[in-house]
């Protein structure tokens, strides 16, 4: 059997976004009556990523989980957020050339590290469901991150169940 479903969510505006949708994946999954399994939960776009983690509980000055606001520092000391033009190669003309004939401007162009970032952790995660329930462990929550600090967007969070 095969059961799918996508939601949609929106972005923060000039800052990484954390999305819990740990219980709308719950859901979905209860709606497949699968009992036996994996769930599978993907974002296609290219500047975000899936993760599962646990809940940290406090959260820091940004508004994000502290586990959270730890994950972006240690990008940014290892990735950088875009800040200016060339400080990374891409894009180049011909990229900025293409979005700009598909009503993209310059500055949303400039998200090199949040591609950088979603390549290194990935853009799906899969988890085992057995006798009808996820199995997250006790603490585990899926979270949906887009990393794109361009603007605030309109995202895809898309829903596999796989089993019986």
């Amino acid at each position: 059997m095969v059961y799918r479903e996508s939601f949609k969510l929106e972005s923060r505006h000039r800052a990484v976004s954390f999305h819990d949708v740990t219980d709308a994946v719950k859901e979905i999954a209860a709606r497949s009556g699968m009992k036996d399994g994996i769930v599978v939960v993907y974002s296609h776009h290219t500047t975000c990523s899936v993760i599962t983690q646990e809940c940290a509980f406090d959260m820091s000055m940004t508004g994000l989980e502290t586990l959270q606001q730890d994950l972006v520092d240690v990008f940014e000391e290892i990735i950088p957020t875009c800040r200016r033009e060339g400080m990374y190669l891409h894009p180049g003309q011909q990229a900025l050339d293409f979005a700009a004939s598909v009503g993209e401007d310059a500055f949303g162009c400039h998200n090199t590290d949040a591609h950088l970032r979603s390549s290194i952790i990935g853009r799906n995660v899969t988890v085992v469901m057995a006798e009808g329930e996820m199995d997250l462990g006790e603490f585990g929550r899926i979270h949906f991150i887009d990393w794109d600090q361009t603007r605030g967007r309109t995202r895809t969070v898309q829903v596999m169940c796989i089993g019986e």
